[in-house]
């Protein structure tokens, strides 16, 4: 019989804190199971395997972030909404740096679930740069760009990568604020 109080949600966003705390590559369904006081055999009743487990942090945390950088941009355009998203996403990943991982790699081909929960992810921000007048092909690769500055970023600050005296939030506008000068320039 399942342990009263556990049921997958549970399962996932237990998991999802223990990324948190651990990493994301480090979790495993024994550290999952000694956190909530059960057997890891007893895990299985809620979820199929560690992989399905971090399938479920992976949908979950894109949903989360989706949420986060839709409240950071809402009523904001321009400049404005990229300094919002900007520092709504540095904020969200440096608080949860497990469900941050999961939330880096692209959903597999026919995954319905976390497609949906990307492409949220993706309209917020397709949202922010249609202000630009950039849409199609040029929307993606500002979402790129914007992504793999954030990602580089936030993935050094983490690592303690910035040792200089230089204030890091500084640091932070002065990349935001060049991303949006590439974002105004002409591509042609």
């Amino acid at each position: 019989m399942p342990r009263a109080g556990l049921n997958p949600a549970a399962v996932v966003t237990a998991g999802a804190d223990l990324a948190d705390e651990v990493g994301f590559t480090e979790l495993s369904m024994g550290l999952l199971a000694e956190r909530l006081g059960v057997r890891p055999p007893s895990l299985y009743k809620h979820t199929a395997s560690l992989d399905a487990l971090r399938h479920g942090i992976s949908v979950l945390a894109k949903r989360e972030l989706g949420h986060t950088l839709a409240r950071a941009t809402a009523g904001r355009s321009g400049r404005d909404a990229i300094h919002a998203i900007a520092d709504a996403y540095r904020r969200w990943a440096t608080d949860h740096p497990g469900r941050y991982a999961a939330t880096i790699r692209a959903p597999a081909a026919g995954d319905e679930e976390d497609q949906q929960a990307s492409n949220d992810v993706l309209q917020i921000f397709l949202d922010v740069l249609a202000g630009f007048g950039l849409r199609d092909a040029r929307a993606i690769d500002a979402i790129r760009a914007l992504r793999s500055a954030l990602h580089g970023f936030v993935t050094l600050e983490s690592a303690g990568g910035f040792g200089l005296a230089q204030d890091v939030d500084r640091s932070y506008g002065y990349l935001v604020d060049t991303l949006l000068a590439g974002l105004r320039a002409d591509p042609s």
